[in-house]
């Protein structure tokens, strides 16, 4: 495989005239897609990131969606749910789980080398376990299993070393291990449990750990709200953001108070979206790892769902699942890093853009910046000549980003046509 030919053609227009987007309206709100009335004033570094890295990574990564000779699939992280393990069962995992492959140092260079500009990890998914040294509940990495170290502690580190944004994802309201945490319905029944407890005795103390002990983070990502009013998650949102006032929060706070949109899981909104918002993707079709889950999407698809996230306004933040020994998928790696080479060439296209004021054609997207028009195209027209309708902005210059070289169009009333070489790239839906 070459990179070469992967299935996206780059073409930027360099127009002499300035144009004002006309923005789309916005689609209905999605469950706890809201965000605060007030903008964060430190969105600016996430609204220009475009693309994100997302690790799923506990003991359900050493349980690899096989529990007592029965395989699961779709949901690595929610095995505990679907096999409806016991507390007391699940706590042994841990015995077994020794992640001595995992090296932070290689985690953070492949985000690099794939053009990752911000990573968030799981500190604590539904099943309640904490990875990383919490002191507030001895069921963690630290204390629970033979690994005894805290890889958060090194993944912080190697990031910021490397300019990546770092944050964690926080189940708040789920947690099967505790008898008072939301959804555990097998081992506890669910009408007698005091979520306040819950909240006041494990979550806010860990949140609260995370966001003192590991440097600057760029995002808490929360999910599954539930058990606290408006106004105690306000209070929670207004104490966390006291630590660190820069940090953002995603909108799975809940109660319409994040600072950013994230869309549910795999989804991109139709039309373009006002505002700094987030899609969900995982590599394959689990979010934690299973190993019987082979079905990984290609670089190719992976440019091309980054591309089509952009060309609505928002970012992409693509889920990867590392196994119980701290590796991450071959696949994920291979993908990673080719996505990364064609990023090196063509990133201008991606990072610090919004949408274009085509919308969406036959032959793929648009993306755009102050005088620059990208067009995303995924598949090339048979004849050669590319259709831009309604553009009526005067024209510098049509290039290939790639190569920087000159391409012709014509002007015909309100559309253009753009010659598209058909001798490059024989096989564009080839990687």
């Amino acid at each position: 495989m070459t990179l070469k030919r992967i299935a996206i053609f780059f073409i930027s227009l360099l127009m002499l005239t300035s144009t004002s987007l006309v923005y789309c309206q916005t689609m209905d709100e999605m469950w706890d897609s809201a965000t605060s009335a007030k903008e964060n004033p430190n969105l600016k570094w996430f609204r220009e990131a475009k693309f994100g890295l997302f690790i799923h990574w506990g003991l359900y990564s050493q349980i690899a969606g096989t529990w007592k000779d029965k395989n699961y699939y779709g949901s690595g992280e929610w095995i505990m749910n679907q096999a409806k393990i016991p507390v007391k069962e699940y706590e042994k995992v841990a015995a077994d789980f020794n992640p001595v492959n995992f090296n932070a140092n290689e985690w953070a260079q492949l985000a690099k080398d794939a053009g990752i500009k911000y990573m968030v990890i799981t500190a604590k998914h539904h099943d309640g376990f904490a990875m990383y040294d919490s002191k507030v509940s001895d069921f963690n990495i630290v204390k629970a299993t033979p690994f005894k170290k805290d890889p958060m502690k090194a993944l912080a580190a190697a990031t910021a070393k490397r300019g990546i944004y770092f944050g964690f994802y926080y189940s708040q309201f789920q947690d099967w291990h505790e008898p008072n945490g939301g959804r555990n319905t097998w081992d506890f029944e669910e009408s007698k449990k005091n979520y306040k407890a819950y909240y006041r005795q494990k979550a806010i103390p860990q949140l609260k750990e995370l966001l003192t002990n590991y440097g600057p983070l760029g995002i808490v990502w929360f999910d599954t709200p539930g058990g606290l009013t408006k106004e105690e998650t306000q209070n929670l949102v207004d104490s966390l953001h006291a630590l660190q006032p820069k940090s953002l929060f995603s909108s799975r706070v809940g109660q319409g108070l994040g600072d950013y949109k994230d869309f549910g899981d795999s989804e991109v909104p139709p039309i373009p979206i006002e505002g700094a918002w987030e899609s969900i993707y995982t590599h394959n079709d689990s979010w934690g790892y299973i190993k019987h889950d082979l079905n990984f999407k290609s670089s190719r698809e992976i440019i091309q769902l980054l591309a089509n996230v952009a060309s609505k306004g928002g970012n992409l933040m693509l889920n990867i699942g590392p196994d119980g020994k701290g590796n991450i998928p071959p696949y994920s790696v291979q993908f990673l890093k080719e996505t990364g080479k064609w990023l090196s060439k063509n990133g201008e296209s991606i990072y610090g853009t919004t949408y274009g004021f085509v919308p969406e054609q036959p032959w793929g997207v648009t993306t755009s910046k102050p005088g620059k028009l990208f067009l995303h195209v995924f598949k090339k027209p048979p004849d050669g000549k590319l259709f831009v309708p309604g553009f009526t902005n005067e024209i510098a210059k049509v290039y290939s980003l790639a190569n920087k070289k000159t391409i012709v169009f014509t002007r015909k009333g309100k559309d253009i046509y753009v010659n598209i070489p058909l001798d490059e790239d024989a096989h564009p839906d080839e990687v």
